[in-house]
């Protein structure tokens, strides 16, 4: 005779007081427990690359300034243009070069800065090249 023959076909209990638990309650007591909260986190963020700023040359940044009074030159018709340039990261070191094609509003000396039709404002320090029909 076994240990358990005795109990082996009762009937489950069920308590009068309490109500049943609900399956997903029942399946998060076995889920797994996040000991280090936001260890993840941290390791996406250490994972993810950033590029370095590059810096232009004499020539290249006599270039750009060319291309800049060009647009100048044109604005009453707010020339399209693509800029690329560079956007320094919050977090860490580096950042990641963009590239925004629209329309231009004005060049804004005192700023320093190019101010697209959908008011984006681009800092004249970080662009590394423009590119349009109007070249």
């Amino acid at each position: 005779m076994g240990k358990y023959d005795d109990i082996i076909n009762l009937p489950h209990h069920t308590s009068s007081k309490r109500l049943p638990m609900s399956m997903l309650d029942r399946a998060a007591q076995f889920s797994p427990f996040a000991a280090l909260t936001g260890y993840d986190a941290a390791i996406k963020e250490t994972a993810r690359l950033t590029e370095e700023r590059i810096e232009l040359d004499e020539n290249e940044q006599e270039a750009l300034d060319v291309q800049l009074q060009i647009i100048r030159e044109h604005l009453k018709e707010k020339p399209e243009i693509t800029v690329t340039y560079f956007q320094q990261d919050s977090r860490k070191a580096g950042g990641a070069y963009l590239s925004l094609t629209g329309n231009v509003k004005k060049i804004d000396d005192y700023e320093k800065c190019i101010v697209m039709m959908d008011k984006q404002k681009i800092p004249v320090e970080n662009v590394i090249s423009v590119d349009g029909e109007i070249f």
